[in-house]
């Protein structure tokens, strides 16, 4: 019985590993790839026909899950566990209010794009803000993304490339606000004034790949809180025990 219970325990920590982060970066680009293609391009170009910025300039998608047969409370508690073992992040949650039934998170996915252009080589990151809205027998999840984080690599273009053996080569893996490199630099995209919302612009292949990955990571995000609140973390989270 005991040797169960370790088991049973390796497995549950196995588990909730694999629900640490929601999806990486390699990942991500596999599961959009399978969804739109690897034609960025074209992708980026395909999407946005669907899509309208919100009021704020921001990316923005929205979907209400049924659950029916489920409490409110119940499903804040499902919620807080799925928030729990997905954003390791102590700082990912910005706001968990049980009385209005509204958890807030912001997490960022790191390096969903790396692309050399001919000056610079730069890295794309989003945070994404998730807001589950929490009633009985439904939860609303909307997602948003106004803009892109660049970490530019000013050694890493194609000309800078030439007759040069030393280069950083876009450390994505710098902390944030670190300046102890200065061929790095940080830099905000908005996502209103980049392709495919502004067709001449000149990190057009980067955004495209950027908005693509943006809008698979939502689906995906969506998929999970579905997943959660209809069949739980580890499948045995109901009160029949």
């Amino acid at each position: 019985m005991k040797k169960f219970f370790v088991l049973l325990a390796v497995a549950l920590t196995a588990t909730l590993a694999v629900q640490a982060q929601v999806m990486k970066s390699a990942d991500l680009e596999k599961y959009a790839k399978e969804r739109y293609g690897d034609k960025w391009l074209d992708a980026a170009t395909n999407l946005a026909g669907g899509l309208v910025l919100d009021k704020n300039e921001s990316l923005t998608y929205q979907q209400v899950i049924q659950a029916p047969g489920k409490t409110r409370e119940q499903l804040y508690l499902m919620l807080n566990y799925w928030v729990t073992a997905t954003f390791k992040d102590k700082q990912a949650v910005t706001l968990n209010d049980k009385e209005a039934g509204c958890i807030i998170i912001s997490s960022t996915i790191a390096n969903i794009v790396e692309h050399i252009g001919t000056i610079n080589k730069y890295s794309v990151s989003i945070t994404p803000v998730i807001r589950l809205d929490i009633k009985d027998e439904r939860v609303r999840v909307t997602y948003t993304v106004q803009s892109y984080d660049i970490l530019a690599d000013i050694s890493g273009g194609w000309l800078s490339m030439l007759g040069s053996d030393e280069r950083t080569f876009g450390d994505s893996k710098r902390k944030k606000d670190d300046k102890t490199n200065g061929m790095l630099y940080d830099e905000q995209w908005e996502i209103a004034h980049h392709f495919p919302f502004v067709q001449k612009d000149s990190q057009k292949r980067t955004c495209a790949k950027a908005l693509v990955m943006a809008h698979a990571y939502s689906n995906a995000i969506m998929d999970k809180v579905e997943e959660a609140i209809k069949n739980g973390i580890v499948g045995g989270e109901d009160d029949d025990w």
